[in-house]
Protein backbone atom coordinates (compact mmCIF):
# COMPACT_ATOMS: atom_id res chain seq x y z
CA UNK A 1 0.00 0.00 0.00
CA UNK A 2 1.16 3.54 -0.80
CA UNK A 3 0.12 6.86 0.69
CA UNK A 4 1.31 10.46 0.57
CA UNK A 5 1.03 12.68 3.64
CA UNK A 6 1.21 16.43 2.98
CA UNK A 7 2.27 18.73 5.79
CA UNK A 8 0.03 21.80 5.74
CA UNK A 9 0.35 25.09 7.59
CA UNK A 10 3.64 24.05 9.18
CA UNK A 11 7.25 24.29 8.04
CA UNK A 12 8.40 20.74 7.15
CA UNK A 13 11.92 21.49 8.43
CA UNK A 14 10.51 22.22 11.89
CA UNK A 15 9.19 18.65 11.94
CA UNK A 16 11.97 16.88 10.04
CA UNK A 17 14.70 18.56 12.08
CA UNK A 18 18.23 19.47 11.07
CA UNK A 19 19.57 16.91 8.57
CA UNK A 20 16.19 15.12 8.94
CA UNK A 21 17.24 13.75 12.35
CA UNK A 22 13.71 13.93 13.81
CA UNK A 23 12.24 12.16 10.79
CA UNK A 24 14.96 9.51 10.92
CA UNK A 25 14.19 8.91 14.61
CA UNK A 26 10.51 8.49 13.79
CA UNK A 27 11.20 6.18 10.84
CA UNK A 28 13.46 4.09 13.05
CA UNK A 29 10.33 2.85 14.83
CA UNK A 30 8.89 1.65 11.52
CA UNK A 31 11.60 -0.59 10.03
CA UNK A 32 9.24 -2.24 7.54
CA UNK A 33 7.90 1.04 6.17
CA UNK A 34 9.54 2.73 3.18
CA UNK A 35 9.57 6.48 3.78
CA UNK A 36 10.67 9.27 1.43
CA UNK A 37 10.37 12.98 2.30
CA UNK A 38 10.08 15.46 -0.58
CA UNK A 39 9.40 18.97 0.60
CA UNK A 40 6.03 19.02 2.33
CA UNK A 41 5.18 15.51 1.14
CA UNK A 42 6.06 12.27 2.89
CA UNK A 43 5.63 9.22 0.66
CA UNK A 44 4.92 5.97 2.51
CA UNK A 45 4.91 2.40 1.24
CA UNK A 46 4.18 -0.64 3.37
CA UNK A 47 1.45 -2.37 5.33
CA UNK A 48 -1.70 -0.39 5.97
CA UNK A 49 -1.46 -0.75 9.76
CA UNK A 50 2.11 0.60 9.72
CA UNK A 51 1.05 3.56 7.59
CA UNK A 52 -1.88 4.32 9.89
CA UNK A 53 0.38 4.15 12.96
CA UNK A 54 3.02 6.36 11.30
CA UNK A 55 0.42 8.99 10.43
CA UNK A 56 -0.90 8.98 13.99
CA UNK A 57 2.59 9.44 15.41
CA UNK A 58 3.37 12.20 12.94
CA UNK A 59 0.25 14.08 14.05
CA UNK A 60 1.35 13.67 17.67
CA UNK A 61 4.73 15.13 16.76
CA UNK A 62 3.08 18.09 15.03
CA UNK A 63 0.99 18.70 18.14
CA UNK A 64 4.11 18.63 20.32
CA UNK A 65 5.73 21.16 17.98
CA UNK A 66 2.84 23.58 18.51
CA UNK A 67 3.91 23.86 22.16
CA UNK A 68 7.69 23.93 21.66
CA UNK A 69 10.14 26.18 19.87
CA UNK A 70 12.25 23.30 18.56
CA UNK A 71 11.73 19.56 18.21
CA UNK A 72 14.56 17.08 18.81
CA UNK A 73 14.91 13.30 18.33
CA UNK A 74 14.49 13.12 22.11
CA UNK A 75 10.89 14.36 21.66
CA UNK A 76 10.31 11.54 19.18
CA UNK A 77 11.61 8.96 21.65
CA UNK A 78 9.42 10.43 24.38
CA UNK A 79 6.35 9.55 22.29
CA UNK A 80 7.37 5.92 22.30
CA UNK A 81 8.62 5.96 25.90
CA UNK A 82 8.24 2.48 27.35
CA UNK A 83 6.36 1.14 24.34
CA UNK A 84 9.31 -0.14 22.36
CA UNK A 85 11.52 -1.03 25.29
CA UNK A 86 11.68 -4.79 25.27
CA UNK A 87 14.15 -7.37 26.48
CA UNK A 88 17.58 -6.52 25.02
CA UNK A 89 18.90 -9.07 22.55
CA UNK A 90 21.42 -11.28 24.35
CA UNK A 91 25.02 -10.68 23.32
CA UNK A 92 27.59 -13.45 23.12
CA UNK A 93 30.39 -12.28 25.46
CA UNK A 94 32.87 -13.21 22.73
CA UNK A 95 31.14 -10.98 20.15
CA UNK A 96 31.83 -7.25 19.60
CA UNK A 97 29.87 -5.00 21.94
CA UNK A 98 30.04 -2.07 19.52
CA UNK A 99 32.35 -0.93 16.75
CA UNK A 100 34.64 2.03 17.33
CA UNK A 101 34.88 5.05 15.07
CA UNK A 102 37.88 3.42 13.37
CA UNK A 103 35.79 0.36 12.57
CA UNK A 104 37.58 -1.86 15.07
CA UNK A 105 35.36 -4.02 17.29
CA UNK A 106 35.23 -3.25 20.99
CA UNK A 107 35.14 -6.60 22.75
CA UNK A 108 35.49 -8.00 26.26
CA UNK A 109 39.20 -8.74 26.58
CA UNK A 110 39.29 -11.02 29.61
CA UNK A 111 37.08 -13.31 31.64
CA UNK A 112 35.96 -10.66 34.11
CA UNK A 113 34.95 -8.24 31.36
CA UNK A 114 32.98 -11.09 29.76
CA UNK A 115 31.17 -11.71 33.06
CA UNK A 116 30.32 -8.01 33.17
CA UNK A 117 28.87 -8.20 29.64
CA UNK A 118 26.78 -11.24 30.57
CA UNK A 119 25.61 -9.54 33.78
CA UNK A 120 24.19 -6.65 31.74
CA UNK A 121 21.42 -8.84 30.33
CA UNK A 122 20.41 -10.44 33.62
CA UNK A 123 20.61 -7.48 36.00
CA UNK A 124 19.47 -3.89 36.32
CA UNK A 125 22.28 -2.83 38.67
CA UNK A 126 25.92 -3.79 38.18
CA UNK A 127 28.77 -3.00 40.57
CA UNK A 128 32.13 -3.24 38.79
CA UNK A 129 35.05 -2.71 41.14
CA UNK A 130 38.78 -3.22 40.92
CA UNK A 131 42.10 -1.55 40.15
CA UNK A 132 42.73 1.07 37.49
CA UNK A 133 43.30 -0.15 33.97
CA UNK A 134 40.93 -3.12 34.05
CA UNK A 135 38.53 -1.55 31.56
CA UNK A 136 35.48 -1.58 33.84
CA UNK A 137 34.37 1.95 32.90
CA UNK A 138 35.17 1.44 29.23
CA UNK A 139 33.06 -1.72 29.05
CA UNK A 140 30.24 0.04 30.94
CA UNK A 141 30.17 2.85 28.37
CA UNK A 142 30.37 0.38 25.47
CA UNK A 143 27.33 -1.46 26.84
CA UNK A 144 25.48 1.85 27.23
CA UNK A 145 26.31 2.96 23.67
CA UNK A 146 25.19 -0.42 22.31
CA UNK A 147 21.89 -0.14 24.18
CA UNK A 148 21.36 3.39 22.85
CA UNK A 149 22.04 2.33 19.27
CA UNK A 150 19.64 -0.62 19.67
CA UNK A 151 16.96 1.65 21.21
CA UNK A 152 16.92 -0.42 24.39
CA UNK A 153 17.35 2.88 26.24
CA UNK A 154 16.62 6.47 25.29
CA UNK A 155 19.56 8.21 26.97
CA UNK A 156 22.92 7.79 28.67
CA UNK A 157 23.71 9.68 31.85
CA UNK A 158 27.26 9.85 33.18
CA UNK A 159 28.11 11.09 36.64
CA UNK A 160 31.14 11.29 38.87
CA UNK A 161 31.69 12.75 42.34
CA UNK A 162 33.84 15.84 41.84
CA UNK A 163 35.74 15.26 45.07
CA UNK A 164 38.70 17.42 44.13
CA UNK A 165 36.33 20.40 44.00
CA UNK A 166 34.31 19.26 46.97
CA UNK A 167 31.33 19.29 44.57
CA UNK A 168 31.41 23.09 44.99
CA UNK A 169 32.02 23.89 41.36
CA UNK A 170 30.94 27.52 41.37
CA UNK A 171 34.44 28.90 41.72
CA UNK A 172 35.52 27.31 38.44
CA UNK A 173 35.07 29.35 35.21
CA UNK A 174 32.47 28.57 32.57
CA UNK A 175 29.12 26.81 32.52
CA UNK A 176 28.33 23.46 34.15
CA UNK A 177 29.87 21.48 31.29
CA UNK A 178 33.08 23.54 31.45
CA UNK A 179 33.34 23.02 35.20
CA UNK A 180 32.85 19.27 34.94
CA UNK A 181 34.99 18.53 31.90
CA UNK A 182 38.26 18.02 33.84
CA UNK A 183 36.59 15.39 36.05
CA UNK A 184 34.68 13.65 33.26
CA UNK A 185 37.41 13.60 30.61
CA UNK A 186 37.97 9.82 30.88
CA UNK A 187 34.27 9.31 30.11
CA UNK A 188 34.47 11.70 27.14
CA UNK A 189 37.49 9.78 25.86
CA UNK A 190 35.57 6.50 25.91
CA UNK A 191 32.50 8.03 24.24
CA UNK A 192 34.75 9.62 21.64
CA UNK A 193 36.08 6.19 20.69
CA UNK A 194 32.59 4.86 19.98
CA UNK A 195 30.52 7.77 18.66
CA UNK A 196 31.58 10.10 15.81
CA UNK A 197 32.39 13.62 17.12
CA UNK A 198 29.52 15.38 15.33
CA UNK A 199 27.02 12.73 16.44
CA UNK A 200 28.31 12.92 20.02
CA UNK A 201 27.93 16.70 19.96
CA UNK A 202 24.35 16.35 18.70
CA UNK A 203 23.52 13.75 21.35
CA UNK A 204 24.76 16.06 24.09
CA UNK A 205 22.93 19.07 22.68
CA UNK A 206 19.69 17.07 22.52
CA UNK A 207 20.08 15.59 26.00
CA UNK A 208 20.41 12.04 24.69
CA UNK A 209 23.79 11.90 26.44
CA UNK A 210 24.00 13.90 29.65
CA UNK A 211 26.69 14.61 32.20
CA UNK A 212 26.05 15.72 35.75
CA UNK A 213 27.92 15.91 39.02
CA UNK A 214 26.61 13.45 41.57
CA UNK A 215 25.16 16.24 43.71
CA UNK A 216 22.90 17.27 40.81
CA UNK A 217 21.28 13.83 40.61
CA UNK A 218 19.13 14.41 43.67
CA UNK A 219 15.39 14.54 42.97
CA UNK A 220 15.56 13.00 39.50
CA UNK A 221 13.79 9.84 38.36
CA UNK A 222 15.65 8.22 35.49
CA UNK A 223 13.50 6.07 33.21
CA UNK A 224 14.72 4.00 30.28
CA UNK A 225 18.29 5.20 30.70
CA UNK A 226 21.71 3.74 31.30
CA UNK A 227 23.22 5.66 34.18
CA UNK A 228 26.89 5.20 34.99
CA UNK A 229 28.41 6.35 38.29
CA UNK A 230 32.19 6.37 37.91
CA UNK A 231 34.77 6.68 40.72
CA UNK A 232 32.11 5.56 43.20
CA UNK A 233 34.73 4.90 45.87
CA UNK A 234 34.57 8.66 46.47
CA UNK A 235 30.93 8.56 47.55
CA UNK A 236 29.70 8.05 51.08
CA UNK A 237 26.90 5.63 51.84
CA UNK A 238 24.25 8.37 51.81
CA UNK A 239 25.34 9.61 48.39
CA UNK A 240 25.35 6.08 47.02
CA UNK A 241 21.84 5.49 48.34
CA UNK A 242 20.67 8.77 46.81
CA UNK A 243 22.11 7.75 43.43
CA UNK A 244 20.69 4.23 43.42
CA UNK A 245 17.21 5.41 44.35
CA UNK A 246 17.08 7.54 41.16
CA UNK A 247 16.45 4.32 39.20
CA UNK A 248 13.25 4.47 37.15
CA UNK A 249 11.51 1.88 35.01
CA UNK A 250 13.45 0.13 32.25
CA UNK A 251 16.70 1.64 33.55
CA UNK A 252 20.16 0.14 33.88
CA UNK A 253 22.60 1.41 36.49
CA UNK A 254 26.34 0.66 36.50
CA UNK A 255 28.55 1.67 39.43
CA UNK A 256 32.31 1.52 38.95
CA UNK A 257 35.06 2.20 41.44
CA UNK A 258 38.44 1.31 42.87
CA UNK A 259 38.50 0.96 46.66
CA UNK A 260 42.28 1.41 46.66
CA UNK A 261 42.01 4.97 45.29
CA UNK A 262 39.78 6.77 47.76
CA UNK A 263 40.20 10.57 47.67
CA UNK A 264 37.90 11.35 50.59
CA UNK A 265 39.45 12.96 53.70
CA UNK A 266 38.85 9.71 55.59
CA UNK A 267 39.02 6.39 53.75
CA UNK A 268 36.40 5.01 56.12
CA UNK A 269 33.84 7.49 54.68
CA UNK A 270 33.70 5.58 51.38
CA UNK A 271 30.37 3.83 51.03
CA UNK A 272 31.11 1.74 47.93
CA UNK A 273 32.07 -1.59 49.50
CA UNK A 274 29.58 -1.13 52.33
CA UNK A 275 26.83 -0.49 49.79
CA UNK A 276 27.74 -3.60 47.81
CA UNK A 277 27.62 -5.67 51.00
CA UNK A 278 24.21 -4.26 51.95
CA UNK A 279 22.74 -5.20 48.55
CA UNK A 280 24.41 -8.61 48.43
CA UNK A 281 21.97 -11.32 47.44
CA UNK A 282 19.29 -9.05 45.97
CA UNK A 283 17.79 -10.12 42.67
CA UNK A 284 18.91 -8.17 39.59
CA UNK A 285 22.09 -6.91 41.29
CA UNK A 286 25.49 -8.10 40.05
CA UNK A 287 28.84 -7.72 41.80
CA UNK A 288 31.75 -7.96 39.34
CA UNK A 289 35.20 -7.84 40.95
CA UNK A 290 38.26 -7.09 38.82
CA UNK A 291 41.79 -7.91 39.95
CA UNK A 292 45.35 -7.00 38.95
CA UNK A 293 45.29 -9.92 36.53
CA UNK A 294 42.54 -8.14 34.56
CA UNK A 295 44.55 -4.98 33.84
CA UNK A 296 44.52 -4.34 30.09
CA UNK A 297 46.68 -1.23 29.89
CA UNK A 298 50.47 -1.26 29.54
CA UNK A 299 51.93 -4.40 31.19
CA UNK A 300 53.85 -2.14 33.57
CA UNK A 301 50.56 -0.85 35.07
CA UNK A 302 49.87 -4.21 36.71
CA UNK A 303 53.32 -4.23 38.35
CA UNK A 304 52.87 -0.63 39.49
CA UNK A 305 49.55 -1.49 41.15
CA UNK A 306 51.12 -4.52 42.84
CA UNK A 307 54.05 -2.46 44.14
CA UNK A 308 51.75 0.16 45.67
CA UNK A 309 49.51 -2.49 47.23
CA UNK A 310 52.54 -4.18 48.77
CA UNK A 311 53.78 -0.87 50.20
CA UNK A 312 50.34 -0.08 51.63
CA UNK A 313 50.09 -3.55 53.16
CA UNK A 314 53.50 -3.27 54.77
CA UNK A 315 52.61 0.19 56.08
CA UNK A 316 49.44 -1.13 57.66
CA UNK A 317 51.37 -3.93 59.40
CA UNK A 318 54.05 -1.60 60.76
Amino acid sequence: MKRTITLKEIDPISIYGAANRNLEALCGHFPHLKTVARGSDILLEGKEEDIEEFELRLQQLIEIKRHKMHLTPYDVEEMFDGETAGTPVMLNPEAPIVYGNDGKPIIARNGTQKRMVSAWFDNDLIFATGPAGTGKTYIAIALAVRALKNRDIKRIILTRPAVEAGERLGFLPGDLKDKLDPYLQPLYDALGDMIPPKKLQDFMAEGTIQIAPLAYMRGRTLDRACVILDEAQNTNLGQLKMFLTRMGRDAKFIVTGDASQIDLPRRSDSGLLRGIELLKGLNSVADIRFSNADIVRHPLVSRIVQAFEKAESEGAEA
